[in-house]
């Protein structure tokens, strides 16, 4: 049976949307192809119509999961401390610790991509660097057409590094000491959101 265009499109972005949760849940060699074609409800060999090999969905599907953004602030409080404060707190949540595959990739597959290198470490390079950006525009309040100054990327960068740390130090320990897992999410959240609000 012949697919439309526009069906074969959305098999495309299901395969992607699988290959980015399951890759961030399972990292990058505990996933297959037909994993991920089974996750996305389609068989294995129609992924090859869509991409050229294996390591072409990794790329993409990488580059799919720093779409991700941390946790929407519907019904936080207006302002830029409260609107930071809200992220960091979301970020660095035991909700987000336990869902990996819906999470930030850099703390889900940063590992794994330094192991392959290449290609994929320069997706995942430009997907940090955008994310370093929209966090420095948080910071400084600025609009998505602004450039944040090198004072406020270094403290987007400082305080993503921070909160990447933490969550992959708070996941490693978790199933063995859950209690060391928390205070670890605890302590870094409270020592960033204290440099917020006494300026940084």
């Amino acid at each position: 049976m012949k697919v439309s265009k526009a069906q074969a499109a959305q098999n495309r972005q299901d395969i992607l949307e699988a290959a980015a949760r399951l890759y961030r849940e399972h990292g990058l060699d505990g996933i297959g192809v037909a994993d991920v074609t089974r996750d996305a409800g389609l068989t294995h060999g129609g992924l090859y119509r869509h991409f050229d090999s294996k390591d072409a969905l990794v790329r993409e599907a990488c580059a799919r999961a720093f779409d991700w953004s941390i946790a929407p602030l519907d019904g936080q409080p207006d302002g830029q401390a409260s609107s930071l404060a809200a992220r960091v707190q979301a970020y660095l949540s035991p909700q987000h610790r336990d869902s990996p595959g819906n999470g930030c990739p850099a703390a889900a597959l940063a590992v794994d991509v330094a192991r392959a290198g290449g290609d994929l470490s320069e997706v995942f390079a430009q997907g940090v660097e955008r994310n370093i950006t929209r966090f420095a525009r948080v910071i400084g309040a600025l609009g998505d057409d602004q450039m944040p100054d090198a004072a406020l990327r270094a403290q987007a960068m400082a305080m993503l590094s921070s909160m990447v740390g933490a969550l992959v130090l708070a996941r490693a320990t978790a199933a063995a000491r859950p209690a060391l897992s928390d205070e670890i999410l605890q302590t870094v959240l409270a020592h960033l959101t204290a440099r917020e609000t006494q300026g940084g």
